[in-house]
């Protein structure tokens, strides 16, 4: 089952084509979620996620709790004997101010939910040196297309050395024009390769 490309018109309003890739993604993925072609594609997207962490070899890898349709890179990661070893961190965001933080994790199910309503933890704050970014639409060119929030843009504005790695199904690549604060992630992973902006 195929996404459907977003109108011409969607692509100048952020907020329309946000709508569009979230409705496209949950239609693809209930599609596929019957199907026996969901679990290779669950299988496609951990095996190129586990080549770049292998080749990253992070410290402390910054992840998230899946909400929406998003790829669950944290039970893939704790499927592997290799990239289970890796100490894990979650995000935990706050309304007012509007901002986030990373904490300790231990890989269990969140018991926690953060200002936001997505499951976080109450370990210590951390500051990770790889970070996996959900997207719900990712540039050629490396942009990321979040749900309009603004946290994991500001988050990485404050952390200029830390390498943040996108996590998008393929479908949701869209030429969008970037903005000014928009910061290129230096990968993006999706369950047909690995893009790497710019090469």
């Amino acid at each position: 089952m195929d996404w459907t490309a977003p109108p011409q018109a969607l692509i100048k309003d952020r907020a329309a084509l946000r709508r569009h890739l979230l409705a496209e993604r949950e239609r693809w993925a209930g599609g596929m979620a019957s199907d026996a072609g969901w679990q290779a594609v669950q299988e496609a997207m951990a095996g190129h996620l586990r080549q770049v962490l292998l080749m990253l070899e992070p410290q402390l890898l910054g992840v998230y709790w899946p909400i929406r349709s998003e790829f669950n890179a944290a039970v893939a990661l704790k499927a592997d004997n290799e990239c289970a070893r890796l100490p894990l961190a979650l995000p935990w965001a706050r309304r007012t101010p509007r901002e986030m933080e990373y904490r300790r994790w231990q890989g269990d199910a969140p018991t926690l939910l953060d200002e936001c309503g997505i499951p976080s933890v109450a370990g210590a704050a951390v500051v990770p040196d790889v970070l996996l970014v959900p997207c719900v639409g990712y540039h050629p060119q490396g942009f990321r297309l979040g749900y309009g929030g603004g946290y994991f843009d500001r988050w990485l504005a404050r952390h200029p050395h830390v390498t943040a790695v996108g996590i998008a199904w393929s479908g949701s690549e869209v030429a969008f024009e970037p903005e000014a604060h928009d910061l290129p992630l230096m990968l993006v992973v999706t369950e047909r390769g690995v893009v790497s902006p710019g090469s």
